[in-house]
C-alpha cells in the first residue's frame, strides 16, 4: 500500500469525556482511517479527524445496502501497551462478507497498516481500567451516486473507534424466536451485513418490551434448531459438555466463539458443535441437566444468561461465581491484555 496520509485533529476531545461513565458507541475517538477503491483499486488511504462524511443522495450503500462491518476491541495492559485481540480474524471475516455482499475484499497489508497507524495516533482514548476497552467499528458501504441495480464500481473502508465499558450490566433474559426469521440458507445470515441486523430490530423490540434483553434465533424452515441471538453466538453447558450451533450459512463465524471453544478445549472441556433442538433445550432445563448458557461476542465477551423463554414459558438458571463463563471470561481477559504466554498469538502489541 502507498503511504498514509495523516491530517492530525487540531483539538483534542479526550480530556473532555468521563471514562468512568461511558455511554456504549456515543464517544468517539479524535481520528479514523479512511481508503476508497474504484474499480478494483483501492487509494487514497489517509488518517483524519473523526467527522461527518459528505454523501450524495444517490448513494448506492443506501439504495441497494452493500454494507458489512466488523467489531473488535483494543485493551491497555499494565505497561501501558495497546493490545489488539486476533485483529486478523477480523480482517478474513470481512473479506467473507465483501465476497457475499458483492463487495471488493481489502487486502491485509491495508487493513493491518491502517488499524495500527491509526491506533498509535489515538492509542490515549483505548482506556487502561478492568473490563474497559476501545471499541473498533471497521466497515465498507458502496459509494457510487448511481441509481440502478448493480454492484458498486465505488467503495469506501473505514475505521474509527469508541472508548467502552462493559456491554450488558446484568445478566441476559432472551426469548427464543419462533415466527421471525434472521436469516435463511443460501441467504447471508453468515455475513457481518449492515441489513441483517436492520430486519431483527422489530422483533427484538417485540421482545424487549416484554422484559427480555435478546432473541435467540432458531432456523427459517422449521423453526426447531436454535442458531444464535442477535448480537452473539450461543452457548450452553449440559452434563458438563459445552454445546454451540454448528457454522453454517446462517450463524456468524464468531471470533469469540472460536476463542472460547478452543479456551474450553485447553481446560479440558468436552465442547461440541452441532444442531440442538429447541425441545433438546427444554428438556435439559426442566429437569435441571442444563447448568449454565451463555452469549459470546465482541462486544459482549461473555455475557451470563439467567432466564430463557421457550413457548411462553421461563426457565430460570442458577448463576454460580464458580461457572464455566466466569473461568472463561477470566482468562480471556488475561490473554486480551497479554498477560497469558499460552496464548500470547492471539494478541498483537500496537505501541
Amino acid at each position: 500500500m502507498s503511504e498514509i496520509i495523516i491530517q492530525h485533529k487540531n483539538h483534542s476531545r479526550i480530556n473532555e469525556v468521563d471514562f468512568s461513565n461511558i455511554i456504549f458507541g456515543k464517544e468517539f475517538a479524535d481520528h479514523m482511517f479512511i481508503v476508497d477503491c474504484e474499480n478494483g483499486i483501492w487509494k487514497d488511504a489517509r488518517i483524519v479527524p473523526y467527522g461527518n462524511l459528505s454523501l450524495s443522495p444517490a448513494l448506492s450503500c443506501m439504495h441497494y445496502g452493500q454494507a458489512i462491518f466488523e467489531g473488535m476491541k483494543a485493551y491497555k495492559n499494565n505497561q501501558n501497551e495497546v493490545l489488539l485481540f486476533r485483529p486478523l480474524e477480523n480482517c478474513i471475516r470481512l473479506n467473507e462478507s465483501a465476497k457475499r455482499m458483492c463487495m471488493p475484499t481489502l487486502p491485509e497489508s491495508i487493513f493491518m497498516d491502517g488499524l495500527k497507524e491509526w491506533l498509535k495516533i489515538d492509542k490515549d482514548w483505548v482506556p487502561n481500567a478492568q473490563g474497559s476497552s476501545l471499541y473498533i467499528r471497521p466497515f465498507m458501504i458502496a459509494t457510487d451516486d448511481y441509481l440502478g441495480v448493480k454492484p458498486s464500481a465505488k467503495y469506501s473502508f473505514i475505521i474509527y473507534g469508541c472508548p467502552v465499558n462493559a456491554y450488558y450490566s446484568t445478566p441476559l433474559k432472551i426469548r427464543i424466536e419462533r415466527h421471525f426469521v434472521r436469516a435463511a440458507h443460501g441467504g447471508v445470515g453468515y455475513a457481518k451485513a449492515a441489513g441483517n441486523y436492520a430486519s431483527s430490530m422489530y422483533p427484538a423490540s417485540l421482545a424487549q418490551k416484554d422484559g427480555y434483553h435478546q432473541l435467540l434465533w432458531t432456523d427459517a424452515f422449521e423453526h426447531e434448531y436454535l442458531e444464535e441471538l442477535g448480537t452473539s453466538n450461543f452457548f450452553m453447558l449440559v452434563d458438563n459438555v459445552l454445546i454451540t450451533p454448528s457454522l453454517s450459512d446462517t450463524i456468524l463465524k464468531g471470533i469469540t466463539r472460536d476463542s472460547v471453544i478452543q479456551l474450553a478445549r485447553h481446560f479440558g472441556v468436552e465442547v461440541e458443535e452441532r444442531r440442538i433442538a429447541v425441545s433438546e433445550l427444554k428438556s435439559a432445563a426442566a429437569d435441571g441437566t442444563l447448568q449454565e448458557a451463555f452469549a459470546t461476542g465482541t462486544a459482549a465477551a461473555i455475557a451470563k444468561i439467567e432466564t430463557i423463554c421457550i413457548d411462553g414459558v421461563d426457565f430460570n438458571l442458577t448463576l454460580k461465581e464458580d461457572s464455566l463463563a466466569n473461568t472463561l471470561l477470566k482468562r480471556l481477559e488475561m490473554i486480551k491484555r497479554g498477560e497469558d504466554s499460552d496464548f500470547d498469538s492471539w494478541v498483537d502489541r500496537i505501541a
